[in-house]
């Protein structure tokens, strides 16, 4: 288990590198973004992506969301972005706003039991867009056993998990350490499942919507 202080440009430079080879040959990696910790596994590695789920002590049945590196990625990703879903991206990306949408049916990943969605956010944190450059889309969860607090430093997320992360890229305190809000998208009416970091009446202004309407039961 190797830590590595990304405030230091060389140990940052190195810490990338050692991540990526981590990443590409299917070992998890701990790394910040804009709101709390995150344990990150190869998207497109499904046994990767099952040792994230053990690791966590989480089920098939919360499936885990996938961080981007670009507003551009998520065209290969999704089966239609749909208006709305370019309006948010355009408004909140890179930020903590993340979008539950129809995956593209080609995609070889198993991120758990989506029903065919996957909830997609670009991280407004440069480690973890410099990472996602390098490696592509990682299936990213909160680097914290399930039932115990997120991790607001790489300290609190190596005390959690220990070994089950063979890197971890230290980007000093999470500084929002408050979820991003989520937005399903896969339906016509959009909803917001999650008030988090992005406030409901921000989205609801930028989908031209009343913010009450942002909470009711989509209609099919």
């Amino acid at each position: 288990m190797s830590v590595f202080d990304c405030a230091d440009a060389g140990s940052r430079t190195a810490g990338i590198a050692a991540a990526t080879s981590s990443l590409k040959s299917g070992r998890l990696v701990v790394m910040p973004t804009d709101t709390v910790y995150g344990l990150a596994a190869d998207a497109f590695d499904s046994s990767a992506v099952a040792d994230l789920l053990a690791a966590k002590r989480r089920g098939r049945d919360m499936p885990v969301p996938v961080l981007v590196g670009s507003w551009n990625t998520i065209d290969g990703l999704v089966f239609s972005v749909r208006p709305q879903a370019r309006e948010l991206i355009r408004a909140f990306w890179p930020g903590a706003l993340s979008l539950v949408v129809q995956a593209a049916p080609s995609l070889a990943w198993d991120l758990g039991d989506t029903r065919g969605t996957v909830m997609l956010r670009m991280p407004l944190h440069p480690v973890a867009l410099e990472l996602l450059r390098e490696v592509g889309p990682l299936a990213v969860s909160s680097a914290n056993v399930s039932g115990q607090p997120p991790a607001t430093t790489v300290e609190q997320a190596r005390e959690q998990l220990g070994s089950l992360a063979g890197v971890y890229l230290d980007g000093g305190p999470a500084t929002h350490a408050v979820p991003s809000t989520i937005v399903d998208l896969t339906a016509d009416q959009p909803r917001v499942l999650r008030e988090g970091a992005v406030p409901l009446a921000d989205i609801a202004d930028v989908l031209g919507m009343m913010p009450e309407a942002l909470t009711n039961s989509p209609q099919r």
